[in-house]
């Protein structure tokens, strides 16, 4: 048995959002990491698989309206809600992935059910939407992943004309309520107008294997259609039980483009890089090259962790068995 079993998980990364940070929705924050975490670390502890840990964590992240991704996702331009999630088993290297669906409670159970019980990897749209109602999958109305917070984002996103990374968007809500001296709602330690609002996990269990998985709501006032780098696997999903586990969060389309997971993992493979220096090396070094904003969370078949970003902030943590989940927000 592997006495270095851990779990790491994200809630996206973004920009401080400094002016309204409010310490009870910093800890509402670090409440709900903490919450996952140990429910992930359960899992593990009870000898249960990492493609278990990580569903049952991102499940967890999907019901959390705090973050990007279930109930509390972002708008697209046409007020409705589009979802992606991919997972990914390091023993095997099977996958599953769903993109673009609207009522389907929580994608990651979908995009598992896929690896589990479909020859395919990726399934979109109505395609996706049959597929979880044959596997009896739960369903909601597209109202149900309505949140207050994320409709004022989406106000402010389209008054600007564009579309927003998650917690870029809470900046910007802050700074109109600030003129209006208003109370800017909510607190967020992040600005959710400058926040690329993914939520993520890996893991290595008891019996050596890796597993990651990843879930979102894209971005806000996001084209119907668009579909970023979460349920690509090797861009936004990686798991290799030869080398590392790694879930991303970030600006989608620069991920697609370096095939950023992927990349951590053929780095340690092709550069015998440790599982640090790749990842410090894709979203330090490579992304900024082409702009590319956001992070990652990453485990090896050792136990190591990293949870590197090129942002001002990124909601994370982690928890190795026996010891007390460590959560982060800033730098």
């Amino acid at each position: 048995m592997n006495s270095n079993a851990v779990i790491a998980i994200h809630g996206g990364a973004g920009t401080i959002l400094r002016a309204s940070m409010s310490a009870s929705a910093e800890a509402d924050y670090h409440a709900a990491l903490n919450a996952v975490l140990s429910a992930g670390q359960r899992v593990l502890a009870d000898g249960g698989s990492a493609l278990d840990a990580v569903s049952e964590a991102v499940r967890l992240l999907e019901d959390c309206p705090l973050f990007n991704a279930g109930h509390g996702a972002v708008y697209t331009a046409a007020g409705t809600h589009e979802l992606d999630a991919a997972i990914m088993d390091g023993r095997t290297l099977d996958a599953g992935a769903i993109c673009c669906v609207k009522r389907v409670r929580n994608p990651i159970l979908a995009a598992r059910r896929v690896l589990e019980h479909s020859d395919h990897v990726l399934f979109t749209g109505d395609g996706a939407e049959a597929f979880a109602a044959a596997q009896g999958l739960e369903f909601v109305d597209n109202s149900y992943f309505d949140t207050d917070a994320r409709y004022r984002q989406w106000q402010l996103a389209r008054e600007q004309q564009r579309p927003m990374l998650d917690h870029d968007g809470a900046s910007l809500a802050a700074a109109a309520a600030a003129q209006r001296n208003a109370e800017p709602t909510p607190h967020e330690p992040i600005d959710p107008n400058r926040k690329f609002g993914t939520v993520g996990a890996v893991a290595l269990d008891r019996h050596g294997h890796l597993a990651a998985a990843t879930s979102t709501g894209g971005v806000t006032n996001k084209q119907v259609g668009r579909v970023g780098d979460t349920p690509l696997i090797g861009a936004g999903c990686y798991a290799d039980d030869a080398t590392c586990a790694v879930s991303t969060t970030g600006s989608g389309e620069m991920f697609i483009r370096m095939v950023a997971a992927y990349d951590v993992a053929a780095q340690m493979t092709y550069r015998q890089l440790s599982l640090e220096d790749a990842a410090h090396d894709v979203v330090m070094n490579r992304l900024p090259k082409i702009d590319g904003r956001g992070g990652l969370v990453a485990v090896d078949a050792q136990g190591n962790v990293t949870l590197p970003f090129n942002t001002e902030g990124m909601y994370r943590g982690f928890a190795r068995l026996g010891g007390a989940p460590v959560t982060s927000i800033y730098r």
